[in-house]
């Protein structure tokens, strides 16, 4: 199937002929038909397997075919919500990237910089505004968003929306949605919580699940390294003198490991940035634009800042430190071999780290293979642990005081020689008692 066997509109097809887009995915391929009837969906995918287009194509024909956009100002008639500033914004350059031969205007809004920008686009009017929770309630606080002529909703990457704590804030936004209006509503995985949710938003929905969380896409080649945790820095820097390793995504479970991950790769001179929660939207973003643009070989990141990662030809990803949740293996390697695209995923495993990877392996169906050649491979030996230190580190010939102290620290903890000192203390105190 193409893309021409859709009934999408000429605009659309010349976009995405521009975009060397030839054949839909199977998420495009069930999902456009179901938003185009106008119908709610319930979507379980991932990042990665096309989603976006998914729901930005029929989106944006839906609003193009409807001819309701007056002159003046234009009033919001879709809202895409989603969980972070970088996916916010890919979401946006999707749409302009489909909609590029239309006459619809969409807008990002995130928090993290300043709003003027923002509210300058709002005052003008938008067709589709794509936001994140926090900074879309402000602004409707400030009376700059208003959802009354609302059509579609989406809400993008649900299950992230529980993990970063920002259902509470889903829940406002619905609040002020109009009761009649499209939902769509798509999520990677579906726990309870997730599912009460997607109850409470949708109407009859059609269900489209592709890429279950439990499969792991056949195009990219697993590794495991067994290796000590104080050799992991060495081996990464090891495997990054392949210079056939065009770029690699580093996976850490910290924002502190990612930083000292970038320090100590930029001592061995191997140019890398790193994105998490504490770098500004600014660094974020323009980490991001070096390592799609390959002026940045590496890329550091952390789980939640590397959800909106979505770079074309990523060769490798690497699990520095393995995941402690089995799907979020899956959500890391899924960054890689996109598209039919071939990827590499290394992953690092400490001895602590064993049990996380035997749940990923239950997880996803298969062990995994260990890597041949392994210079750091970790034997399995517990390394004696290192000499304590003194506590008393005075030689035995000080003042007499000090040698009762030395012996009643090597003395069992009953006897005569601890309760003699007590009871002596005790009286000396008494006496000056007495003589106050």
């Amino acid at each position: 199937m193409t893309f021409d066997h859709l009934e999408l509109i000429e605009p659309i097809l010349k976009a995405l002929k521009a975009e060397g887009y030839e054949k839909p995915t199977p998420i495009q391929e069930k999902a456009i038909p179901v938003v185009l009837k106008q119908k709610d969906l319930l979507g379980c995918a991932q990042t990665g397997t096309g989603k976006t287009a998914a729901f930005a194509i029929p989106i944006l024909q839906l609003l193009e075919t409807e001819k309701k956009h007056k002159e003046g100002k234009r009033s919001i008639k879709t809202l895409v919500l989603t969980p972070t500033r970088e996916l916010a914004i890919q979401i946006s350059d999707s749409f302009h990237a489909y909609g590029k031969f239309l006459s619809l205007r969409s807008a990002v809004v995130f928090g993290g910089v300043s709003q003027k920008a923002q509210t300058d686009m709002l005052r003008n009017g938008v067709d589709i505004l794509i936001a994140t929770p926090g900074r879309l309630l402000d602004l409707m606080g400030q009376g700059f968003v208003d959802l009354s002529h609302l059509r579609i909703f989406v809400l993008d990457e649900a299950d992230r929306m529980l993990d970063m704590g920002f259902v509470h804030d889903v829940k406002k936004v619905i609040t002020k949605l109009p009761a009649k209006r499209q939902s769509l509503f798509f999520s990677a995985t579906m726990p309870p919580t997730i599912v009460k949710l997607a109850d409470s938003i949708l109407s009859n929905p059609t269900k489209v699940e592709v890429t279950p969380v439990s499969s792991t896409a056949d195009t990219i080649n697993q590794m495991i390294y067994m290796v000590d945790k104080n050799n992991k820095r060495a081996l990464l820097v090891h495997l990054l003198k392949d210079n056939s390793i065009k770029s690699v995504l580093v996976f850490t479970r910290t924002k502190h490991g990612a930083d000292r991950v970038v320090r100590e790769l930029m001592k061995e001179n191997i140019k890398a940035e790193a994105i998490h929660g504490n770098k500004s939207q600014n660094a974020r973003q323009n980490a991001l634009n070096n390592f799609k643009t390959g002026r940045t070989r590496v890329l550091i990141a952390t789980d939640i800042a590397a959800r909106g990662i979505d770079v074309d030809n990523l060769s490798h990803v690497v699990n520095y430190e393995m995941p402690n949740v089995p799907e979020t293996y899956v959500h890391r390697i899924g960054r890689t071999g996109r598209a039919g695209a071939k990827g590499i995923a290394f992953s690092f495993c400490d001895a602590e780290e064993k049990p996380f990877l035997a749940d990923i392996q239950k997880l996803i169906g298969k062990k995994i293979p260990m890597a041949e050649n392994n210079p750091f491979e970790y034997t399995g030996k517990i390394p004696p642990p290192a000499p304590k230190p003194a506590r008393n580190p005075r030689p035995k010939t000080s003042a007499p005081k000090n040698n009762v102290s030395q012996k009643q620290n090597n003395s069992p903890n009953t006897g005569s020689q601890e309760k003699k000192p007590k009871k002596r203390w005790f009286n000396k105190n008494n006496k000056k008692k007495n003589g106050q």
